[in-house]
């Protein structure tokens, strides 16, 4: 497996090498140090693949676009041209989101202060100017969250706080967040700490005609209640989760938000996805049962066939109906376990949306044995059969909805227990 790294200054050196000493064309040339590096074992997913420009006497050292594209920036922060700083950083964005290179490459070239003195600009006068600089600075940190320093975290979230009226703006600081949390676990308790997470529960009720919003502020609310940082032995997970949940209205704002986009696919598959993330406790589960979710997710599952919105609608049931018999008695009258079984036979290609029924099922019978024959007569065992033979991920979870179906299953013994002749 690849693990040496090199600089972008290597590769680009080794591309002006085949070039000029070589005399390849640029596209040759960036191929022929791709296949030399890698067969020395080099990772090369952060670096530029591209020929880089040169002078026309061959003296001047190779940049790339984006290189120069942060040299425009910084000169236009420095001047203050406001126009131009917009444009600049408007070009860097666009550079940033074409690969993960880019954005590795302008990072290390200082790209963060630069931005973070735009952003400082355009906080005082420019909400213009302010969403270029969220955007630009979005694109920046997707995937390297380190760059996000404490004074950075402070004013993203004090900037929030301060143009809570102004959807676009909101959604693409909520996008930041996004980035600078996920598989970083200090970012997510510091800016828990800031008081970001009414923020975004309040982004939400506040903007829940604005689909854009509600999908970013869910994903974010649910990155807080991820534990995905390898670096940090216990994350605060479940802290965050009941934070959202007990100080602020998170379950009543999605369940609200999900009766807003009756007809919205994707922005109700983040919605399930997140109250799934939410209803960690046993109260929590009631509370949702109590604020009418239970009904609002069956009818979703039932209701929509994109297999997104059901794979995360079993997703949410699934966890309601884990040891609450009287949750599976509402689910599978409601037409809940019906409706799981159409989105087997909707998408049986799709791995996700087999698992998560199967383990409806599994929870809906598993302390209510009465509706077990009820969900065998709608054909469940030839289509969990079916799942398990399809899916390997699926392997597990179909056996379990089998056997509490009352179904036969044959258990492979793996190992008996009982001494053996070793061979000579």
């Amino acid at each position: 497996m690849a693990s040496k790294r090199i600089t972008q200054e290597t590769f680009d050196a080794a591309v002006h090498e085949n070039i000029k000493e070589f005399e390849m064309g640029p596209e040759e040339a960036v191929k022929e140090a791709v296949e030399q590096f890698e067969s020395q074992g080099v990772e090369l997913s952060n670096i530029i693949k591209m020929a880089p420009k040169v002078s026309a006497d061959g003296l001047q050292e190779p940049t790339h676009n984006i290189l120069q594209i942060l040299e425009d920036l910084q000169e236009s922060v420095a001047c203050y041209h406001p126009q131009e700083v917009s444009a600049q950083l408007a070009r860097f964005c666009e550079q940033c989101k074409q690969h993960k290179a880019c954005r590795f490459l302008a990072a290390q070239k200082g790209a963060y202060p630069i931005l973070f003195t735009a952003w400082k600009l355009a906080v005082a006068c420019d909400k213009g100017l302010l969403l270029q600089a969220f955007n630009a600075l979005s694109a920046l940190i997707d995937g390297q969250p380190d760059l996000l320093d404490t004074e950075g975290l402070k004013l993203l979230v004090a900037t929030l706080a301060q143009n809570a009226d102004t959807a676009d703006l909101i959604c693409s600081g909520i996008r930041c967040i996004r980035h600078a949390c996920l598989k970083h676990e200090q970012n997510r308790q510091s800016l828990v700490k800031a008081g970001v997470l009414p923020l975004l529960t309040a982004a939400i009720a506040q903007h829940n005609h604005c689909a854009d919003m509600v999908r970013e502020a869910c994903w974010a609310l649910r990155i807080m209640t991820f534990d995905d940082d390898i670096r940090v032995p216990f994350g605060h997970a479940h802290n965050h989760a009941k934070m959202i949940v007990q100080e602020n209205r998170g379950l009543k704002v999605i369940i609200e938000a999900a009766k807003a986009f009756p007809d919205n696919p994707s922005v109700l598959s983040e919605l399930c996805s997140t109250l799934s993330r939410l209803a960690v406790r046993n109260e929590f589960c009631q509370e949702v049962v109590d604020l009418g979710g239970l009904g609002v997710l069956v009818a979703l599952l039932a209701n929509c066939s994109d297999h997104q919105v059901c794979e995360q609608s079993c997703a949410a049931l699934c966890v309601l109906a884990l040891r609450k018999p009287e949750n599976s008695r509402v689910i599978v009258e409601g037409g809940g376990a019906l409706a799981a079984l159409e989105a087997m036979k909707a998408h049986p290609k799709e791995a996700s949306v087999q698992k998560q029924a199967c383990m409806l099922i599994r929870n809906l019978v598993a302390r209510s044995q009465a509706f077990s024959q009820l969900i065998l007569d709608l054909g469940a065992e030839a289509l969990i059969v079916q799942a398990r033979v399809a899916h390997r991920d699926c392997e597990d979870v179909a056996k379990a909805a089998l056997r509490d179906l009352g179904c036969r299953v044959e258990l492979r013994e793996l190992w008996t227990g009982q001494k053996g002749n070793l061979a000579p």
